[in-house]
């Protein structure tokens, strides 16, 4: 995108003309300030598609001086809003702005000075100066906006292990689900809710070999991963060598971002329900890992829950299909399937994210 500042208005050279005021002097005025633009973070918008319609943004000028010292008008800011988590680049990839919070802003292009009038060089030896400033140029630059999703977990795994399906089933999002490898193409978020309150999850599209080098679309997806502060990797159950897969992938994070590798993470072996995943179930003797299904519920929290109340009753049936609330009964609270496996894994989402806050 190219912005453009507002210039500064020039100044006036003009003197003072009136009946009986011999020698009246110099009364140009100064020019107004040029309009800046400035970039502001927003949760109203989710996407930069506005700035594809249009790649030019220019701010006011100011307007000139006049005599009896009178100033120009400053030119109107242009404030761009942006979705939070926007990163705004110049031409070389240096970073300006990293707009990560509602409300964050930064001003991008300055607007230029306005030109000093005639009055400003009237001196003990020249007592009638003919000339003024002209306005400084407003700035002018070409910038890049990024948009880097911001979440509390991130799924992250190779593609077609049922990433689109875990965060259907864990939140009320609705992202591309296939039989197929690369079925997402770009993050998804959604909200889920548990007792230590709500967060957000992204679904990173699915990671292969040497996607820290670039294969594929590596980089584009890596870098969504950044702002997680939780990260869970998510593997196929259901294959040969499940582990060999979380091993490429973590190692794909190592080569992309030490630091991201370094966050608390949790793994998660999908499919469940299948029989190769549960015979890998009865022989594995990994600690530290969950074992689900996306599918059926199996090892998930509650996360339909709180959907199933709000009175829509298909929300509620596809909840209660999905395993995730039974039938509630009057005076007694809904029954959970899997609870014992519900309450480990939300408690250790819920225990990583808070700890990753406070870090």
């Amino acid at each position: 995108m190219v912005l453009r500042a507002g210039h500064g208005g020039r100044g006036s050279a003009s003197f003072r003309r009136e009946p009986f005021i011999p020698h009246g002097g110099p009364d140009g005025g100064d020019g107004g300030r040029g309009g800046s633009i400035a970039v502001k973070a927003t949760t109203q918008l989710t996407d930069l598609s506005l700035y594809k319609q249009q790649s030019r943004w220019q701010a006011d000028a100011g307007a000139n001086g006049a005599g009896g010292r009178k100033t120009g008008r400053n030119g109107a800011d242009l404030v761009l809003e942006v979705p939070v988590g926007t990163l705004v680049l110049d031409a070389e990839g240096g970073l300006i702005a990293d707009l990560a919070h509602s409300g964050a802003n930064a001003v991008v292009a300055h607007g230029g000075a306005g030109g000093r009038g005639n009055v400003h060089f009237k001196s003990s030896r020249r007592h009638a100066p003919d000339y003024a400033e002209p306005g400084l140029k407003g700035d002018e630059l070409t910038v890049t906006f990024d948009l880097k999703l911001i979440a509390d977990i991130g799924l992250v795994g190779p593609p077609n292990v049922g990433k689109s399906s875990l965060l259907a089933s864990l939140t009320a999002a609705k992202p591309d689900v296939g039989n197929y490898a690369f079925t997402t193409l770009d993050p998804a978020l959604g909200v889920a809710e548990s007792r230590a309150g709500r967060f957000v999850i992204a679904e990173i599209p699915g990671l292969v070999e040497g996607a820290s080098r670039g294969a594929g679309l590596g980089h584009r997806f890596l870098r969504h991963a950044e702002r997680t502060r939780v990260l869970v990797y998510v593997v196929d159950g259901s294959t040969t060598n499940p582990w060999k897969g979380l091993e490429d992938v973590i190692r794909e994070v190592e080569h992309f971002s030490p630091e991201l590798a370094k966050r608390p993470y949790l793994v998660a072996v999908n499919k469940v329900d299948l029989e190769e995943a549960k015979r890998l179930r009865r022989r594995s003797r990994r600690k530290g890992v969950h074992f689900i299904s996306a599918l059926t519920g199996q090892g998930l929290p509650a996360a339909g829950g709180d959907q199933a109340d709000s009175g829509n009753g298909e929300s509620r049936r596809r909840a209660q299909g999905l395993g995730f609330c039974g039938e509630r009964q009057p005076g007694r609270a809904p029954r959970l399937p899997y609870q014992p496996r519900i309450r480990r894994l939300a408690g250790a989402l819920s225990n990583r994210a808070r700890s990753a806050r406070g870090q």
